[in-house]
């Protein structure tokens, strides 16, 4: 055989190659393709039944009421992370997420790679039921759905940097509460084993829930502005207490904690202190308390026992004097005059209000 034949053929066995290969990509898009349709006709079809029947509003079991609609979900995204090559790259299952979102009617789902793992956010509601994080990664050398975690409010992913076993902070924001804070959790979760784990939550700290009226979720850092629930707080009042957080993850303690912590409108909370000490001095006819409170020993003999009245108070530009209402025991109205002295708040005028 020549030098020019055989390289002739070896020119024609190169392209039939190349043609075997593209005909195989080929071939293999066309069958996942026309899988797709069925399973995205299928996702409309069940999205279209349960929301018009109003099966999926308030679940119980939220798990179980979308079993049916995350498990098409899920199948894709293993489906996907199986095939490998272009299918398990993020682009193309976020290109298919956004698919099915558009299928369901305004539904987000947000994916995250994470080493070895899949993270992924599913807002499928507003109010928050149905929503969840999902898992995927290799179990037992396959594609697989390793964990699920369902919590009241919309969730977002972001990821941690870092050696190690793979985590993310998931956050989870509830509805507006009217008064500019909404509820919110913030998890870590690290992987462990063929599943995660909660490394560390705002549920545990803040066991009561919450109220968040800003907040910053970043690779590393959380920072919190939250309400203090204490007595005399009223809902929707202006002027509170607050107290603002930030937590930092410490890498060789795989957690995080706070380091520092600072309160607005602390004048609030002390003055109502204050309340508590009066009205707590007045119905057990405590002198010596009500006197630190009372200098006045003519104020202090024409006090009847007094409880609070959930009402805003009214405070003065620069927060010296604030009035506050309360009510005493055969339901009067009275209107009650506090100065601060210093770092003490101190009752200088009460008088029942005119009806």
């Amino acid at each position: 055989m020549t030098r020019l034949r055989r390289r002739t053929l070896l020119t024609v066995l190169a392209a039939l190659l190349v043609t075997i290969a593209a005909t195989s990509t080929i071939a293999a898009t066309r069958a996942r393709a026309g899988r797709e349709p069925d399973r995205l006709e299928r996702f409309r079809e069940l999205a279209s039944s349960r929301l018009a029947l109003g099966d999926l509003a308030e679940p119980d079991n939220p798990a179980e009421a979308y079993r049916d609609i995350y498990a098409l979900l899920d199948d894709e995204i293993v489906e996907s992370l199986a095939s490998g090559g272009v299918f398990a790259s993020p682009e193309f299952l976020q290109d298919r997420l956004d698919a099915f979102g558009e299928a369901w009617g305004g539904a987000q789902i947000r994916l995250a790679r994470l080493g070895r793992l899949v993270v992924g956010a599913f807002r499928l509601t507003e109010a928050g039921g149905g929503n969840s994080v999902r898992v995927y990664g290799p179990l037992h050398d396959e594609a697989a759905l390793l964990a699920t975690l369902y919590r009241e409010g919309r969730p977002s992913v972001t990821p941690l940097a870092g050696a190690g076993e793979p985590q993310f902070l998931a956050t989870w924001e509830g509805a507006a509460s009217g008064r500019g804070t909404r509820p919110l959790r913030v998890d870590l979760v690290r992987a462990h084993a063929d599943g995660v784990r909660v490394t560390w939550s705002t549920a545990t700290l803040f066991p009561d829930g919450l109220h968040a009226r800003a907040w910053v979720v970043r690779p590393g850092e959380i920072r919190l502005r939250y309400e203090l629930h204490y007595p005399g707080w009223t809902p929707g009042c202006e002027g509170q207490t607050e107290q603002e957080d930030v937590y930092r993850l410490v890498p060789a303690q795989g957690t995080l904690t706070r380091v520092s912590r600072q309160q607005h409108n602390a004048w609030h909370r002390e003055l109502h202190a204050a309340v508590t000490r009066l009205f707590t001095a007045l119905a057990e006819r405590d002198e010596q308390a009500l006197a630190t409170v009372v200098p006045d020993p003519a104020l202090r003999a024409s006090l009847p026992a007094l409880v609070s009245e959930p009402a805003c108070d009214a405070a003065d530009g620069v927060r010296e004097t604030v009035s506050i209402a309360a009510t005493s025991a055969d339901r009067r109205p009275w209107s009650l005059t506090f100065r601060r002295a210093g770092v003490r708040w101190r009752l200088t005028a009460a008088a029942p209000v005119m009806q």
